[in-house]
């Protein structure tokens, strides 16, 4: 018997050309299996075109695809990202080509009858050309806060609970301050009593994370407040997991690299006085049930204080100033539960070591930050931080609200919140620390 040699002209073209053909098959396979395991999947789902601003108004065709964030938890998930995915390229599509003829298929004019196509897409906004520079002052403000917190992270001296630790050891609960907003690249981190509400209306009209009668708000302060601070109406960290596995984390880090971040901070214990004044000088029934009634108990001699904060405001009974500064330094407080988010320290909320951030701003000079950061972000075309009252909580008045607390508890308080102090640039509060 004769044996021929693998590739002989005997053996045929075609059979030789299928063998390497189901190879290639296999090798590309298993290729496109180690690819998606790493990193293809986050490419994928990375459906953002960051380098500029969309059009915050959604064509009524593509209306149907456009929902709440809470419907995420909902169905399919990986279409609707597909869905996201093809609208971005869709969205960026300029009006119809001048090649396109009157009388098309398919197209039709008001009256219904074949003529001039419409335009199926509304265009992206032009970027705005700004003719004057942001300030080398801003600019400089900006240089030093950031260059602040990174030396503060890297200095050997000071030491802070979780400073040392990585991003991938800050667990996903710990997260939920960081709101993404994919369609323009952008990672807000929300400080409660910092205008974040303001912050939040701002990133829900940008993400388009919520509708009205089928359309994406195009005024921030449309948005109803009970929308506003509801975590089903912003995409955060702490639900990657949910929506996409194990790629999260990787998720994240690709964002937080690509992405600009920003936070805005307060003097802490202006934030503090701000906080109580809110909560507690206010009927909120949660708060009084979940806070204001241990207080009572604990350090205003009220063994059975009214069951609502109604009957408590109508009895004169509300927990005092010093109450809430004994609250928060009593040891026994975050053993039975985490300090709320509106007086836990802002490191603690935002991971500043952790997270390089681009854009630091202060509530002391939030008009200028705010027309800064809007510019930064190149989305000041679509949307100006709205002009409302200020917080009427200002620095001039720290010693009058802590002229009745006793010194140490003033030295106590400042040791506890000293690392916000620090990091973000805020002075020691002397006057207050003194004897």
């Amino acid at each position: 018997m004769e044996f021929l040699p693998f590739g002989s002209d005997k053996m045929g073209k075609p059979r030789l050309f299928r063998i390497f053909l189901i190879l290639g098959s296999l090798f590309m396979i298993l290729l496109i299996i180690i690819y998606w395991d790493d990193v293809g999947a986050t490419h994928f789902y990375l459906h953002t075109t960051i380098s500029g601003p969309h059009s915050s108004r959604i064509p009524p065709e593509n209306q149907a695809r456009v929902r709440h964030k809470a419907d995420d938890d909902k169905g399919n998930v990986f279409l609707s990202d597909v869905d996201a995915f093809i609208n971005q390229f869709l969205e960026g599509t300029s009006e119809p080509s001048e090649q396109t003829q009157e009388g098309t298929p398919g197209f039709r004019n008001q009256s219904g009858e074949a003529g001039k196509p419409e335009e199926k897409f509304v265009p992206r906004r032009e970027w705005k050309i700004h003719l004057t520079p942001i300030s080398a002052e801003k600019r400089q403000r900006q240089e030093d806060r950031k260059q602040t917190l990174r030396d503060l992270c890297s200095n050997s001296t000071i030491d802070f609970p979780g400073k040392n630790r990585t991003f991938d050891d800050i667990p996903n609960k710990e997260l939920d301050h960081l709101i993404v907003d994919d369609r323009h690249g952008i990672i807000y981190c929300y400080v409660p009593k910092v205008a974040c509400t303001n912050w939040k209306r701002i990133m829900i009209m940008l993400s388009e994370s919520l509708l009205v009668d089928g359309a994406p708000y195009q005024d921030p302060m449309d948005v109803p407040l009970e929308h506003v601070h509801n975590s089903s109406s912003h995409f955060t960290f702490n639900k990657f997991w949910k929506r996409y596995g194990k790629f999260s984390r990787h998720l994240m880090k690709v964002k937080l690299k690509k992405y600009t971040k920003f936070l805005f901070v307060r003097d802490p214990f202006v934030r503090l006085i701000s906080a109580y004044r809110n909560k507690f000088e206010q009927e909120n029934e949660d708060f009084y049930r979940q806070f204001a009634v241990i207080m009572l108990k604990k350090y205003a001699n009220y063994s059975d204080p009214p069951a609502s904060v109604v009957d408590a405001f109508s009895a004169g009974i509300r927990p005092s100033f010093s109450n809430f500064i004994q609250y928060l330094l009593d040891p026994l407080t975050e053993k039975k539960m985490p300090f709320n988010e509106h007086w836990k320290q802002v490191y603690r909320l935002c991971h500043p070591c952790q997270i390089n951030y681009d854009f630091v701003g202060k509530l002391e000079t939030l008009d200028e930050d705010a027309e800064h950061l809007l510019r930064v972000l190149r989305v000041d075309n679509i949307v100006q931080f709205p002009s409302s009252k200020h917080n009427q909580t200002v620095v001039s008045w720290e010693w009058d609200w802590f002229n009745s607390i006793p010194h140490k508890w003033r030295q106590d308080l400042y040791r506890l919140y000293e690392t916000d102090f620090k990091l973000f640039g805020y002075p020691k509060p002397e006057k207050l620390l003194q004897k």
